[in-house]
């Protein structure tokens, strides 16, 4: 996905919006999406999950991709893009 305040942003931060988590999991970040789904779970327990929600949020909304990575990077690096 293209950096920040791109269209995918966009649907990541609404994806978020619904499921904690769920934005860092359309970015390709597994990790993130799963620590923040669970931890939003758990917090809500406690009625704090909200707190993780919109960080969950304002971080799809706010993510920029390291230059060279993902399957663009890699295609780059073998020569089949420029």
């Amino acid at each position: 996905m293209p950096g920040q305040g791109s269209a995918g942003n966009v649907i990541s931060a609404l994806a978020s919006l619904f499921i904690p988590g769920l934005g860092q999991l359309l970015q390709g970040r597994l990790l993130a999406a799963i620590v923040q789904f669970v931890l939003a779970a758990v917090l809500w327990v406690f009625l704090l999950g909200w707190i993780v929600h919109l960080y969950s949020i304002l971080n799809a909304a706010m993510f920029k991709p390291k230059d060279g990575g993902g399957v663009a990077g890699m295609a780059r690096s073998y020569g089949g893009v420029r």
